[in-house]
């Protein structure tokens, strides 16, 4: 798990990627409608399209004579679980904090309340 989500993330950290990604979510397209949208050539953009295939962020196709390229929506529920545990120990660490802080500084609450 955790080389596919380091491939998954290095392959989200060039913008171009991240925005072919988000191309994507809206539905297929072919490395040719893809690079339509970049300053970099057709053979750049292709590679672009190689690393996310490689992260399993997208795969291709064949229909009749096109090649289009689909977002794979199962990486995404990795990545989410990935952060999801994250973000719940920081929460769970702020809640604790809030909870230290209210014991250690009673005074301030009641003078706030009186206010």
């Amino acid at each position: 798990m955790a080389n596919d989500l380091s491939r998954v993330f290095a392959a989200l950290a060039d913008p171009i990627r991240r925005d072919m990604v988000a191309r994507l979510a809206s539905g297929d397209a072919t490395v040719n409608e893809l690079a339509e949208r970049y300053p970099v050539t057709l053979q750049a953009v292709s590679k672009h399209v190689k690393v996310l295939e490689d992260a399993g962020l997208v795969s291709r196709g064949r229909d009749a004579q096109r090649r289009p390229v689909h977002l794979e929506a199962e990486v995404f529920d990795l990545m989410t679980k990935w952060i999801e545990r994250y973000r719940r120990q920081a929460e769970e660490r702020y809640r604790r904090l809030d909870e230290v802080l209210a014991e250690s500084l009673p005074d301030t609450a009641e003078k706030g309340e009186a206010s």
